[in-house]
């Protein structure tokens, strides 16, 4: 016993209250002790944040806490682990010395203010996600540029980083009499090494069974992400950036797969080309003459639903929305695939689930899939994707490029007809004058063409050319809705005097919603989108109730022309689909959702499956009893896109 007291040296008075570890341990533990106090503040602070929308009850509250504080200590002491080694294999004549206590001190700082920053940036990631750092947070890592400048243009960076510098230093020189107390008392190499031993079996330890889908178990999704840790959900969205499907989700036998996956693709009245249940691809035949319209797809960056009028908005942001809804093919049962522009463009694109992790636009091996430019190329048209940003982020040129689109970003502007930019894009008024430049060049070739235009003005910092709304620039979300609704009807304005005009339909979409957060995993309300077919001259005005997905436009709108062709997509014509059989596939990167009429099959990683029905006025959701028939559809169809595409079942007609 005498012994292993000895390796730690203590205060004389081992039970007194003033007990301390002393020596470098001691200032080890202050550092995991710091770490753990600021964890605990930025949890606190969240909650406060939230507040109600948690469901906070005893049980929630204890289960959160507990589950935080093993993940704080964790990270705590994973994160001062190079500081444990520092300290221990300093030898004592260099400790002595003032300029490896300066430097200490100074490194000191340099962690405190790691922390602050943090601290800041779960705030900030908060106001914009309503999360912790997931795999978000690991994209900004790879477009740092325009992270960086989108941050600088919406934030007062300079004095944010000013002031967390300023708090550390001062933190810092606080401490510095403590920290030379600790440096000052003599420590052996032996009891330095078996601090560091125990300090680093503990680290390692507590990370082989800490899991992360601990907090899983916590029902409303605020309350779960709360009781997160940030740079731990950081690493694990790392780690998990990419998920398979077969490893972490729910799976049935694959020859059960396929074939249901057969039934699930033919439900609107396509018919197989073969009797190979891994054989994909079937025809679908219209009846009478095609219509061969130009077609010109605006993706809308953020524009949720419930901006417009018509969907209850008091605020008057969407008035050309609003009014074209009267003009046009209109869906108000339009539901995203998924929270990010990536998952819009990969559902509308390729017409296929959203399958956990990455989006198929930015993943490897994801060259030549069958895609809406595919059925296009095949009917004589040319096919164009117009981004207005530069489309290497979110690898959008490689995408598109090998996938049957000619690209058009913001490298091709000429700069002098640019009335404004952020780091993200050009005004969108600029992107439609560029969309209309090309259309006339199309037209004047006598080659009908197939475009899709990604705007990117409904963004932070929200900034947009002075003069065109009633709003100023930089005042908030509702003035960058409002721009970029007026920079559509302008666009449409536009358009209309074009010889081309009377023979273009626009499918007017979002990429999706401005927010995902919500107390369930999959909150509805959050992924409700407009999506309005508007061709004055082709399209009588009506109102579509069918419930319809991302996915299910690509197929929707080749119906609506007429048109036969070989299909792979996923998504349906909801036109010919039997009544009750429409349903959306919704998704964030790990949980993937299945709709059908009231209720909404949930899979989860760790193979966790639940159904919840649904209350369509309200759009909210509530547990209910399993549904095994309907859980084998959902599991059927993720499972086989994944499949599909792991397999090069997604590649383009032979």
């Amino acid at each position: 016993m005498g012994k292993l007291m000895s390796l730690f040296p203590l205060n004389r008075n081992f039970f007194a209250k003033e007990w301390r570890p002393t020596g470098r341990q001691g200032l080890v533990l202050d550092a995991i002790f710091i770490s753990m106090l600021v964890f605990s503040l930025i949890r606190l602070t969240l909650a406060l944040r939230v507040g109600g929308e948690a469901d906070w009850t005893v049980g929630t509250l204890a289960r959160a806490t507990t589950l935080g504080l093993l993940y704080d200590f964790t990270v705590a002491l994973l994160l001062t682990l190079p500081f444990g080694l520092l300290l221990m294999v300093l030898p004592e004549r260099w400790i002595r010395s003032w300029i490896a206590r300066a430097l200490i001190l100074l490194a000191l700082g340099g962690w405190l203010f790691a922390l602050l920053f943090d601290a800041a940036a779960e705030w900030l990631f908060w106001n914009e996600f309503s999360s912790r750092f997931n795999f978000i947070a690991v994209d900004y890592l790879i477009y740092t540029k325009e992270v960086i400048g989108n941050i600088r243009q919406s934030y007062p960076i300079n004095w944010i980083l000013g002031i967390l510098g300023g708090l550390a230093l001062s933190v810092a020189f606080l401490m510095r009499h403590r920290v030379m107390r600790h440096l000052t008392e003599p420590s052996t190499p032996r009891s330095r090494l078996a601090g560091f031993a125990i300090h680093a079996l503990l680290a390692t330890g507590l990370l082989m069974v800490v899991s992360g889908d601990a907090r899983n178990a916590i029902p409303n999704a605020f309350a779960r992400e709360i009781a997160g840790n940030g740079p731990f959900e950081f690493v694990r969205a790392f780690k998990n950036n990419e998920l398979n499907y077969t490893r972490f989700y729910r799976t049935l036998p694959e020859d059960a797969v396929y074939a249901r996956l057969r039934e699930e693709m033919l439900l609107s009245g396509g018919k197989p080309l073969s009797t190979d249940p891994h054989d994909l691809r079937y025809q679908i035949t219209a009846q009478g003459p095609e219509q061969r319209p130009n077609v010109v797809v605006v993706m809308m960056e953020s524009m949720s639903a419930d901006f417009m009028k018509t969907f209850g908005n008091p605020h008057h942001l969407t008035p050309t929305l609003d009014r074209l809804t009267q003009e046009s093919l209109f869906f108000p049962n339009a539901f995203a695939s998924g929270t990010r522009t990536v998952r819009g463009l990969e559902a509308l694109t390729l017409s296929i689930p959203p399958t956990p992790g990455n989006a198929i636009v930015r993943r490897p091996h994801n060259e030549h899939l069958f895609s809406l430019a595919s059925v296009f190329n095949s009917k004589g048209y040319v096919s164009t994707f117009l981004y207005g940003g530069y489309g290497y982020f979110d690898n959008m040129n490689d995408f598109f490029g090998h996938n049957g689109y000619t690209l058009i970003d913001r490298r091709a502007v000429d700069s002098n007809k640019i009335h404004h930019e952020t780091i993200w894009g050009i005004a969108d008024e600029d992107l439609y004058s560029k969309a209309l430049e090309t259309f006339d060049g199309y037209y004047a070739t006598g080659k009908p063409f197939f475009a899709h235009i990604m705007t990117t003005s409904n963004h932070r910092p929200f900034t947009y050319p002075e003069g065109r709304i009633d709003i100023p620039s930089k005042s908030g979300r509702d003035g960058a809705v409002k721009y970029a609704d007026w920079a559509l009807g302008d666009f449409l304005n536009r358009a209309a005097e074009k010889s081309w005009f009377a023979n273009t339909v626009f499918v007017i979409v979002a990429d999706h919603q401005a927010s995902a957060a919500g107390k369930t995993d999959l909150p509805l309300a959050r992924y409700h989108i407009p999506l309005l077919l508007y061709a004055p001259h082709l399209i009588a005005p009506t109102r579509n109730e069918r419930l319809i997905a991302q996915m299910d436009i690509a197929p929707t709108l080749l119906g609506l022309l007429n048109w036969s062709y070989i299909s792979k997509f996923f998504g349906h014509d909801v036109n010919r689909l039997p009544p009750g059989r429409d349903h959306v596939l919704i998704s964030t990167y790990q949980t993937v959702g299945y709709l059908e009429q009231d209720k909404l099959v949930i899979l989860n990683p760790g193979k966790q499956v639940r159904i919840e029905a649904v209350d369509w006025p309200s759009l909210t959701t509530r547990p209910i009893a399993t549904d095994p028939a309907m859980i084998k559809e959902a599991i059927s169809v993720y499972e086989g896109a994944s499949l599909a595409f792991k397999t090069g079942l997604l590649h383009e007609l032979n």
